[in-house]
């Protein structure tokens, strides 16, 4: 904890493996399991570009089988949709009171979860928040981070997916771009309104804990 908080809490991305162990939380999201047990349940999703400001309410089961095929390469932001938390977290309190986060605080922050279900090739486009940390539970997530005052090109309505395939060896040129893999047990700190992008490589199950003042 204190090296957390010298080094990394304030100042730069981190990546920590194994820090917890959510054994049980990784079994209780496997696909059957989620869809066992909240098929039926309504989730909100969020358009994938940069502000996610158009949301749609809809199956857990229908998303399954509407929203997490591979990302098609032309489909714009505001025409793809994720499930990514802002969803009712009473009907979801007793799958995320399985998780156990990573075991690093910051004072004076309270951590809230966030829960998301995603195909390969979705993401999320660049943006920035408070701090907090991103695990993934199944499947592999690139993660793409600058500093809060080096704002890296991007257009707010294209997918991470078309953003990595058109702009991003311009961009690495530019800025000092921070890249990153998490795999299943891996978990990345984010510092306080660093921009940062995700690309899921796979069919991805992933939590994160935002820490707020």
């Amino acid at each position: 904890q204190d090296e957390f908080i010298k080094k990394y809490a304030y100042s730069s991305p981190l990546v920590v493996r194994d820090t917890s162990n959510n054994d049980v939380f990784r079994a209780l999201t496997e696909k059957s399991e989620l869809l066992y047990r909240y098929g039926e349940s309504i989730v909100r999703l969020s358009a994938a570009n940069s502000f996610s400001y158009e949301k749609r309410n809809i199956k857990f089961a229908d998303y399954c089988k509407l929203h997490i095929n591979p990302q098609n390469k032309n489909t714009l932001g505001n025409e793809t949709f994720y499930m990514f938390g802002d969803n009712d977290y009473e009907e979801w309190k007793d799958l995320l009171g399985e998780y156990v986060p990573p075991p690093f605080q910051i004072p004076r922050h309270l951590p809230a979860l966030s829960f998301g279900v995603a195909g390969p090739g979705s993401g999320v486009p660049f943006h920035f928040h408070g701090p907090g940390f991103a695990e993934a539970i199944h499947g592999r997530k690139r993660w793409f981070l600058t500093r809060p005052d080096e704002r890296p090109v991007f257009h707010p309505n294209k997918t991470t997916l078309q953003w990595f395939l058109e702009d991003y060896e311009k961009v690495k040129k530019e800025v000092d771009l921070f890249e990153c893999t998490i795999r299943p047990g891996e978990a990345i700190y984010f510092p306080d309104k660093w921009w940062h992008a995700t690309l899921n490589l796979d069919t991805s199950v992933f939590i994160s804990t935002f820490l707020s003042p």
